[in-house]
């Protein structure tokens, strides 16, 4: 038995293509027999296994698919030829397109948007209307938000464990050509992120690691060379 019908009177247009609404046959997960869904195009964009769904507004359509126990929700869009499957999540208005992939862990939220061949797998978080693209590959427990710009691997650094939490630390380039950092509940620019260094660790031995994992984030991150005529 399938575990869900498209809704052939409830549609929207999206440019050439027809999306249509979906509804739960079955219990599975946390959907509930009946329970409406959101749109795609195709009973391909959604396999009929497992658990995965498409919940609220969220779009998947053209050769895109949700497997496994994926979620695509909150006005989600997964498009082209793009995969969401494992336990990954897409919400927030997030996009991911092309031949991109999100799977194992990964959440991809908050305006996001993955594309190219980017992979994001493992415990990775993907917010803040960053955008990984070409073919960069974010895996781990990495964690990228607010402008960050990453097309390839020495856009991005984690480090892990580091710090008084044994915590990973993720150093990123950014849209404006800075490095741009997460670390616990700190996002910011490398140089904010070294002041609070200072002010909270001082001089003990988190403080140390903390300033060397900068100095290799300076590195490791290649920066354009901007000049001003």
């Amino acid at each position: 038995m399938n575990k869900y019908e498209m809704l052939h009177e409830d549609k929207i247009e999206i440019g050439s293509h027809t999306l249509y609404r979906i509804r739960a046959l079955k219990d599975f997960g946390n959907v509930k027999t009946g329970d409406i869904g959101g749109y795609i195009e195709k009973e391909e964009n959604l396999s009929q296994e497992g658990t995965c769904w498409i919940y609220d507004n969220a779009e998947v359509r053209d050769n895109a698919k949700v497997y496994d126990s994926a979620k695509v929700f909150s006005n989600a869009k997964v498009y082209g030829s793009a995969w969401v499957c494992d336990n990954s999540k897409v919400y927030d208005n997030a996009e991911v397109r092309d031949n991109a992939w999100v799977c194992d862990n990964a959440w991809v939220y908050d305006g996001a948007k993955i594309c190219g061949d980017a992979w994001v797998s493992g415990d990775a978080k993907i917010c803040g209307n960053a955008k990984v693209y070409d073919g960069a590959w974010i895996c781990g427990s990495a964690w990228i938000c607010g402008n960050a710009k990453i097309s390839k691997a020495n856009d991005i650094l984690c480090i892990a464990p580091i710090g008084s939490r044994n915590n990973t630390t993720t150093f990123f380039k950014t849209k404006d050509n800075n490095i741009g950092v997460n670390c616990g509940c700190f996002t910011g620019t490398i140089d904010d992120f070294l002041e609070a260094v200072n002010k909270t660790h001082g001089e003990n031995k988190h403080a140390k690691a903390y300033k060397l994992a900068c100095e290799l984030a300076r590195v490791q991150i290649d920066l354009e060379d901007v000049r001003i005529a």
